[in-house]
């Protein structure tokens, strides 16, 4: 382990692998270095990058300045990106797509951009968040129901069954989700404004130039494809993806190629790219069929 300080004073852990250009890898709600999917995906990834993955404030090692803004989240991939040599590919899944948008709408050195199913709820065909979603976390955690709050976000944001929520308590990674349980707030306001099943808001990422690689799982329900086309179709410069047979819970065996071409820059992301990824010689990762989107 190794840290950087960001802006604010907050000491970030983070591990670093491989050897090549750099990329950082920016984890979801509720993950970070020893619980999550993007360690595994890192593994993979050094084999052509120097790969970063970090606790994201208030998670793992890191630090928790108070008080919170997604400013600060941006600031902490800056200390990052600073420490890998001024610049770096970044790769966010769930939330933390999100956040790694925000933060290359911030104008960070992003050289390009991946995105995996960023949550927006952009239509009707699931039900928003509640209105008062962010004030719900807030209210659960003043009271220290740190359980209650994490099953709160699986009901309302995450959208899972209540009985399957119910038995989540049984599970044996359950209190490893409620000791970060205080960041289900960091990532609503991550998410605010974009999961209330509206369009998303004109022009807002229209500063993000960079490539940018906008993927879902073949197996994801159709409101996170059409999030996925909303962002591809705000953003100047991206090309959608399909994975076929995976979910939100991507495998890295099936993502790690397909990050790999897109970062080492192969020319499949080109327009006149060839419709297929190479397994790039990774076990159980068969080809992967592109869909949909342009550069422009």
């Amino acid at each position: 382990m190794s840290t950087v300080v960001s802006k604010d004073g907050t000491t970030l852990a983070f591990d670093r692998i491989g050897e090549g250009p750099a990329v950082i890898l920016v984890d979801g709600a509720l993950c970070h270095r020893s619980s999550g999917p993007n360690g595994p995906l890192a593994a993979l990834l050094a084999e052509r990058f120097t790969v970063y993955t970090y606790d994201r404030r208030g998670r793992g090692d890191s630090g928790d300045t108070a008080p919170y803004a997604v400013e600060r989240e941006v600031e902490d991939i800056e200390a990052l990106i600073a420490e890998a040599g001024g610049s770096a590919f970044v790769y966010g899944i769930s939330s933390g797509a999100a956040l790694a948008l925000e933060a290359a709408e911030r104008g960070l050195a992003i050289s390009k951009l991946a995105l995996y199913e960023a949550p927006f709820i952009v239509d009707d065909s699931r039900p928003p968040v509640p209105q008062d979603y962010r004030a719900q976390i807030s209210d659960l955690l003043a009271a220290g129901r740190r359980g209650d709050t994490v099953k709160y976000f699986m009901r309302r944001a995450v959208g899972l069954p209540a009985v399957v929520v119910a038995m989540m308590r049984f599970m044996p990674a359950w209190a490893g989700l409620t000791a970060v349980a205080h960041t289900l707030a960091y990532d609503a306001a991550v998410m605010a404004g974009t999961q209330s099943g509206k369009s998303l808001p004109a022009g807002r990422w229209a500063s993000v130039t960079m490539p940018t690689l906008v993927a879902a799982g073949g197996k994801s329900p159709g409101w996170m494809h059409s999030a996925m086309a909303a962002v591809a179709d705000a953003l100047p410069d991206a090309r959608r993806h399909t994975l076929k047979g995976q979910t939100h819970i991507v495998k890295p065996q099936a993502l790690a190629p397909v990050l790999i071409d897109f970062f080492a820059g192969s020319g499949w992301f080109s327009a006149q790219g060839p419709d297929r990824i190479p397994a790039a010689g990774l076990p159980g990762a068969g080809g992967q069929q592109v869909s949909g989107g342009r550069p422009r």
